[in-house]
Parts: structure tokens; sequence; C-alpha cells
């Protein structure tokens, strides 16, 4: 099964359907594995509670799946990488997908879409990441 670390751009755009909620439905299904670490995940919950979501239904909905998902795989540390020049905030997916051994990182961000690969992970667009599932 597929190791996929999800940018904050893509995790958030699920709430409002598309390509990204595909991807968000894949790891709620269990035919990916969601990698996250203590960043990521606080980076997660303060866009969206800045988004007014945080009473939303499907957060709650999405927190608890974090919390009992068997399909997550969670690191509370990482190396510290300087790969992201532009933008070194980006740093931290990469560094997610390295501890993790994640194959791919979703993201619309362009910053990090610039590298197209990192080793052997993969930066994609989530419409490029799903023509390959």
């Amino acid at each position: 099964m597929k190791k996929v670390v999800i940018d904050t751009n893509v995790f958030v755009s699920s709430f409002f359907g598309g390509n990204p909620l595909k991807i968000i439905n894949l790891w709620k299904k269990g035919e990916i594995f969601l990698c996250v670490s203590n960043k990521i995940l606080e980076e997660y919950i303060n866009v969206l509670n800045r988004m007014g979501l945080e009473n939303e239904k499907e957060l709650g909905e999405l927190l608890n799946l974090f919390r009992h998902n068997p399909n997550l795989i969670f690191t509370g540390k990482t190396p510290e990488l300087k790969i992201v020049k532009d933008d070194p905030d980006d740093n931290k997916f990469i560094e997610c997908a390295v501890e993790l051994g994640a194959q791919y990182i979703i993201s619309g961000d362009k910053h990090l879409l610039r590298l197209k690969k990192y080793f052997e992970i993969e930066i994609l667009k989530p419409k490029d990441f799903l023509d390959k599932t």
C-alpha cells in the first residue's frame, strides 16, 4: 500500500470536494497510508481553525479518524532538512516523508512541486497522484 504525505493545501481543500477529497477518501477506505508528523498535524488543525471550521461536524469526524484509523503513520520526530529554500516551512512535508518512508507528497504548493522528486519521493499534484492509483 502506498504511503503518502498530504500538504496542508490539499488536506484543507478536501473539505470542498474534488480530487483532494478523493485522496482523503482513499485514506478513509484504507487504500493508502497517510503519513503525518507533529508539525504537519498542528498545521492542519491551525489552518482549519483559522478558516472557522473548528465546530464543523467534518472536522470532528476527521480528528476521530486521526485517533482511530489504522492507516495513519505518525512520527513525533523527523530529520531537519533544508531542501525548500524559498519556503522553509514546506520542509516539514519532505522531512515526514523521509522519516516514514513515504513514496509520495501530494501538494498544490509551487515550491514543493518545483522539486518534482526528492530521492525516491515523488511530489505530485492531486490529479497526477490519482492518475497513478
